[in-house]
């Protein structure tokens, strides 16, 4: 069982206990004998995946041009919709893969190899059509964007900390830049170590590199984490000062590891190639997928990848052709190089958006929001393989069977890393905090 959070001695406590007295490296040795935040934890029971790379469509893809053909919606063409709207069918041609049977469209030919790797989830909905609140709600449980949650990441490094103490537990690459932004990989009220680190999808991240030598670097470090500890024992010191000497301890650590694991250019020539990597925008996706394998490799808990410009009320046709043609490749290269390095039975691999897409027109090329019934996908460690689980209406527009909420996709992907939603409590502000809120549901039909 995990260690209940509200019996383990705070960093505070602890300074406190400790005095002015002890020398900081003896002060340090005690301090994590008797409480390391960021190490690897025990799970509340047999996880089935150990970490997660969650593939984000930012801005709603839509699934009936892709991976949900509806063959109601091809013979009702140009009839009126639910609610009004002209029913408007996929422009682009389907057809079916594997044994599994599943549907791709022409836009996604490398994905659909994979179509008896994945676990769909159909019955998806959610409770906000409005971008900034669906996103964060995704990413953090509460669509109240003005009380600020933790993040999906943030809980899972809390409940089960990282595998590697030289490296952040938890990575967002080019993290969604239109809709709640910091928060979307905050830590909100859990300790500040427990946030996302920020990457680009370059491999940069700002202020790694130290302006001094490393004994000078760590002698000022000293001086600055004795200044935070006579800061942390004072009887009005803000919470905050426990992170922040974790995260100063974690940053001298990680400079010494992180800028080498990011240099993707260090790859094989046929492994680049497989991935489909070049410069620039048309290349972003495609170094993100490289990047991720790499840190899930050296044991990051949960990586974040991004990929925006799926807001398709206009110009869907061409628009998803370009968008799918910088995520088909990476994606599909992913999938096959963490199953060659047995990867892939270790870690549970999301795919989807906020939302998904009517099937009524909007103007002349465009789809609106569908927050009623929408997919997405998993692959990996935990989850049955070729299955479908859920369903819309014939016409794609509301969840049928299989119905699945965003609190319940959060609390199915914690149970399959070992974590039960309704234990992985925080106090705060008098109350007790969790990623699902009160709700929560766990499906364990998509367990393998």
């Amino acid at each position: 069982m995990l260690t209940p959070r509200s019996v383990l001695p705070s960093r505070r406590t602890l300074l406190r206990s400790a005095g002015a007295g002890f020398g900081y490296l003896a002060f340090s040795a005690m301090l994590q004998a008797a409480n390391k935040p960021l190490a690897s934890k025990q799970p509340h029971f047999r996880p089935r995946a150990k970490r997660i790379i969650f593939l984000f469509m930012e801005g709603a893809m839509s699934s009936l041009d892709t991976f949900e053909y509806k063959p109601e919606l091809q013979k009702n063409a140009g009839k009126s919709g639910p609610g009004g709207g002209v029913l408007t069918p996929s422009k682009f041609q389907f057809k079916q893969y594997g044994q599994s049977g599943s549907w791709f469209s022409e836009l996604l030919p490398h994905i659909a190899k994979h179509a008896d790797e994945l676990c769909w989830i159909r019955g998806l909905h959610t409770d906000t059509p409005a971008h900034p609140q669906a996103v964060v709600q995704l990413h953090t449980g509460s669509a109240n964007a003005a009380l600020t949650r933790p993040s999906m990441g943030a809980w899972l490094l809390y409940g089960l900390g990282t595998e590697n103490q030289d490296l952040p537990g938890y990575v967002t690459i080019n993290p969604p830049p239109n809709f709640g932004g910091a928060v979307n990989y905050g830590s909100a009220f859990l300790p500040a170590q427990y946030q996302g680190t920020r990457i680009s999808d370059s491999g940069f991240l700002s202020n790694l590199k130290p302006a001094s030598s490393a004994r000078m670097q760590r002698n000022q470090l000293d001086l600055i984490q004795a200044m935070n500890r006579d800061l942390a024992i004072s009887p009005d010191a803000p919470e905050p000062v426990d992170g922040i000497i974790e995260s100063y301890e974690l940053a001298f650590r990680m400079q010494g590891k992180l800028p080498e694991l990011l240099d993707i250019s260090t790859e094989p020539q046929h492994v680049l190639d497989a991935y489909g990597v070049k410069p620039g925008p048309e290349g972003s996706f495609a170094r993100q997928c490289l990047m991720a394998r790499r840190l899930t490799e050296a044991g990051v808990r949960f990586v974040e990848i991004c990929q925006s410009g799926w807001d398709h009320h206009t110009n869907l046709h061409k628009g998803l052709i370009e968008r799918c043609r910088q995520i088909d490749q990476p994606t599909s290269a992913l999938l096959t190089d963490l199953a060659q390095r047995g990867l892939l039975d270790e870690t549970l691999v999301l795919f989807g958006s906020e939302f998904g897409r009517l099937p009524m027109a909007q103007g002349p090329d465009g789809r609106d929001h569908n927050i009623t019934g929408y997919a997405m996908f998993l692959a990996g460690a935990g989850v049955k393989k070729g299955f479908s689980y859920g369903a819309t209406d014939e016409l794609g527009v509301k969840a049928v069977e299989g119905r699945m909420h965003t609190n319940d996709l959060h609390a199915t992907l914690l149970a399959l890393m070992g974590l039960d939603h309704k234990q992985l409590t925080y106090r705060y502000a008098g109350r007790d905090f969790r990623l699902t809120d009160v709700a929560g549901e766990v499906h364990e039909a998509i367990f393998a």
